[in-house]
Parts: C-alpha cells; sequence; structure tokens
C-alpha cells in the first residue's frame, strides 16, 4: 500500500513528538513506541495499491499548492477497528482543494474498492495521530486533556511527501518542497 501524507514543519512536529512523548510516560498508547526511523507525525491524504506514473504527474502539480498552513482543532477519538486519539486539523478551503485534487489523483488510476473509504472526501477527517492501539477505549482517561494541552492555533507548513509501506517499513518515495514556518 502507498500513501500521500503532509510532513509537518519542524516546530509541529517537536510539538506533536512531545505529545507522543506525554502519552508513552503515562503509559498510554503512543506513536513514540512505533520505532521505526520513518515515523515522522504526518497528514494521510489517501493510500492507494499503487502510485502511477499518471498519479505521480497529478501529485507534482498538486505539491505546487505546498507549503499550506494548518491549524489545530482539538483533541479527536476514533474507535474501531482500532482506538485512534490524534489531533485534529481544521478543514478549510485550501485543505479541502488539496485533499480532493489528490483523491481524484489516485482514484483516476486505481479500482474504487482497492481505496481506503475513510479518505474519501466526505468521510475524512484530517488529523495527526498521537496514538494507537487495538485495545477499545484505551482513550477515554479524563487525564489526556491535561497531558496534552491544545497546541497554540499557529499556522504549520506541511510539505508534500508520497511514501510507501511495506511489512511495516516506510520509505520516501518523492519530497515535495522545503517548508517554512
Amino acid at each position: 500500500m502507498r500513501t500521500v501524507e503532509l510532513l509537518v514543519d519542524e516546530a509541529t512536529e517537536s510539538a506533536v513528538r512531545e505529545a507522543w512523548r506525554r502519552l508513552a510516560d503515562a503509559g498510554l498508547p503512543s506513536q513514540a513506541r512505533h520505532r521505526s526511523p520513518t515515523n515522522r507525525p504526518h497528514l494521510t491524504l489517501a493510500a492507494c495499491p499503487e502510485l502511477t506514473a499518471p498519479i505521480r504527474w497529478e501529485l507534482a502539480e498538486a505539491a505546487a499548492a505546498l507549503p499550506l498552513p494548518v491549524r489545530f482543532a482539538g483533541l479527536i477519538r476514533f474507535e474501531r477497528p482500532t482506538s485512534v486519539l490524534a489531533w485534529s486539523l481544521e478543514l478549510d478551503a485550501a485543505l479541502t482543494g488539496l485533499h480532493r485534487t489528490v483523491w481524484d489523483a489516485v482514484t483516476a488510476d486505481n479500482r474504487p474498492e482497492t481505496l481506503n473509504p475513510l479518505h474519501a472526501p466526505d468521510n475524512w477527517s484530517p488529523h495527526i495521530t498521537l496514538g494507537r492501539t487495538r485495545r477499545p477505549g484505551a482513550f477515554t482517561s479524563r487525564r489526556i486533556p491535561e497531558l496534552l494541552p491544545h497546541p497554540r492555533c499557529r499556522p504549520t507548513s506541511p510539505r508534500c511527501a508520497a511514501s510507501t509501506r511495506r511489512r511495516g517499513r516506510w520509505r520516501s518515495s518523492r519530497r515535495g518542497a522545503d517548508c517554512q514556518a
């Protein structure tokens, strides 16, 4: 499976990694425990079996919109099939447009049944994952907001990266332009 992701700037990455550390220190599931050297805070726009040449061309054109400022909206939890704790992002016109462009690119050259329906524009909830587990209700603790104060609502400047995932390993297959805060 291939993913199309936005990577955040250094200041935002530090804030997310600090949140990961706080969760881990509190004994809660955390992305800090995901030891892959390529584990980085990111926003997934789409996942598909293949990033064909036509898709890559469209993604390269979409990358012209980057860097793209985004804002944190607060903590969010997802349940099923796994429990996920994340910082949600405000879905403004620019992020919506970029996501639609990416979705249209991956759907143009992949069978619909091979795509994750949670990434479809009507279902997509932009977020940066802080922790994930198969244990239901793992993030229902009332102390989580105390552990993870809301990050300042300052813009971040993601950059585009299409990554591949095979057998739990991530490796970059394309990097976008550097970002500035």
